[in-house]
């Protein structure tokens, strides 16, 4: 009979659990929280949807017990408007969570005396009630802590707001009050700025009370070597062998340590047989991709059209190549942050992940499905296939002829701004389903970007640039064969925008070094 602990399944709805799911240790993040609880800080964690925050508060609930603290750990998921229709209604909901916590015995370390106290209140009809409650069983029990998850069901509501500020007068006058030790609150929404909170239509926006809380401003993304360890346990469970610090890397290329889809890729390749191999991630994030009931993508997109602002922003950073530079102040980067949309890249914002950036181009794509060049990919996708492999050079080929047919009369800009949005338009149709793609973010500027398809467990990496002189050129050549050097290829290709009046339009291959080039001029 095989021991609870040999069942154990990746999981990606709900809760985390380790004694029946595979789990990264994240017990960086739970001390840096229990650290904060033992400071007496009032905090809130901030992150975007499925990104643990409920699997840390459970562990940090659990940690907190064992070292002698009475955690009260209640959520507001579920609740509706009549819940919070007043601050008396807010105040005894509270109330009624904290009960039933102690009723299903989650609450460990609380004496019977305390417990008869909560059994037997009364309605609250008064703040005033509330406090006098709170500051009698925290003048006897002072190792109180109190953790409200899913925080965003209650900040469109004034009445939160006004509860909010009791907990503030509270914990401002802590030294004379006795209060809970620490009151911890979760969510997306920065509950410190409930301006983002409301929606874009809602002409009424509250300021919120809780300037007095800290940022939880640790890393919660799964780092590489979590993710190996993670797959070592997995690996002797199943009595299997693969190089777990190579694969951890590969998920993380993909991820960015985005605990939901790091979870996801797994679970595919373990539920699938997909193999614990490059061709096993890639068929995952395949799936991932082409999903269209993933309930956390879908809400992507969704931000988006709230959220018109962060959306051209998108489009600017991943087919202009503009460098945008990180601002905190600027509301639609604040929301992609909030959402894990964005993230910082050195002094500049990028889009989180490589899954959600190549889901992002595909959006836009569908968007411009109308445009000529992604119907002639539509028309010619069965011509680039041969013995199983993609031909790139007559994808190139075809293209430059539809661009010039299509295009050839615009301006420098035009081609500037528009070339390798158009060159992906056709591509987009031609690999659909069989195939992915992605974009190497360093090298996606004004000049360059460099596609990099996984086509049936081949690579192929495609240069799309313009053409600014011969000397230029030979850097891109350079640039390109040290690409091809880290993906273990010979064979590259290149696509340039050229502007000259004696351009030659047209196909070459060169032999560069020990690597084979194929170049189509636009």
């Amino acid at each position: 009979m095989k021991k609870f602990s040999d069942m154990r399944q990746f999981n990606t709805t709900g809760t985390c659990f380790p004694q029946i799911h595979y789990m990264v240790d994240i017990s960086r993040q739970v001390n840096d929280a229990v650290k904060m609880v033992k400071n007496n800080k009032y905090f809130c964690i901030n992150r975007g949807r499925q990104f643990g925050k409920t699997t840390t508060l459970n562990i940090l609930q659990k940690t907190l017990a064992k070292e002698g603290y009475i955690v009260f750990s209640l959520s507001f998921e579920g609740l509706g408007d009549k819940e919070f229709e007043s601050l008396e209604s807010v105040c005894n909901k509270f109330m009624n969570l904290v009960k039933e916590q102690i009723q299903d015995d989650n609450v460990e370390n609380i004496s019977e005396n305390l417990k008869s106290k909560f059994e037997n209140f009364q309605p609250i009809n008064d703040i005033a009630i509330l406090k006098s409650i709170v500051k009698k069983i925290c003048s006897e029990n002072p190792n109180i802590v109190v953790i409200i998850d899913e925080v965003d069901q209650a900040s469109n509501h004034e009445s939160f707001i006004k509860f909010l500020g009791f907990f503030r007068d509270l914990y401002l006058k802590r030294i004379q009050t006795p209060t809970f030790q620490s009151l911890i609150l979760a969510g997306v929404y920065n509950i410190k700025n409930l301006k983002l909170k409301m929606r874009p239509d809602d002409e009424h926006q509250y300021n919120s009370p809780w300037n007095i809380a800290s940022s939880f401003e640790t890393d919660m993304s799964l780092h590489t070597d979590g993710i190996a360890k993670m797959l070592s346990d997995y690996k002797v469970d199943h009595n299997l062998e693969f190089d777990e610090n190579h694969i951890s890397q590969k998920i993380y290329d993909w991820t960015s340590g985005y605990p939901y889809f790091v979870s996801r890729i797994c679970e595919l390749i373990d539920t699938k047989n997909l193999g614990w191999n490059d061709n096993g991630i890639n068929e995952a994030v395949k799936y991932i991709l082409s999903d269209s009931n993933d309930v956390l993508l879908e809400d992507f997109s969704k931000k988006l059209d709230d959220f018109p602002d962060l959306k051209q922003t998108l489009k600017m950073i991943l087919f202009e190549g503009y460098q945008i530079m990180y601002n905190p102040d600027e509301k639609y980067i604040k929301l992609g942050f909030l959402f894990n949309i964005l993230k910082k890249e050195g002094n500049n914002i990028a889009v989180f992940n490589r899954i959600l950036e190549t889901r992002l181009y595909n959006l836009f794509f569908i968007e411009n499905k109308f445009e000529q060049l992604f119907n002639e990919g539509i028309k010619d996708k069965n011509q680039f296939t041969k013995n199983g492999f993609l031909d790139i050079q007559k994808i190139l080929e075809k293209f430059a002829i539809h661009f010039r047919d299509n295009y050839g009369d615009r301006d420098e800009k035009f081609i500037e701004k528009e070339g390798r949005k158009f060159f992906m338009l056709y591509l987009r149709p031609i690999i659909n389903g069989a195939s992915n793609y992605y974009i190497e973010a360093e090298t996606r500027d004004y000049t360059r970007t460099d596609i990099i398809i996984d086509y049936q467990s081949k690579q192929y990496i495609v240069e799309i640039k313009i053409w600014n002189g011969e000397e230029y050129n030979r850097k891109g050549e350079i640039q390109l064969s040290e690409y091809l050097d880290y993906y273990h290829l010979t064979e590259g290709y290149m696509l340039s925008f050229c502007f000259n009046k004696n351009k030659i339009p047209g196909a070459k291959t060169i032999e560069f070094g020990d690597k084979i080039l194929h170049e189509v001029i636009v």
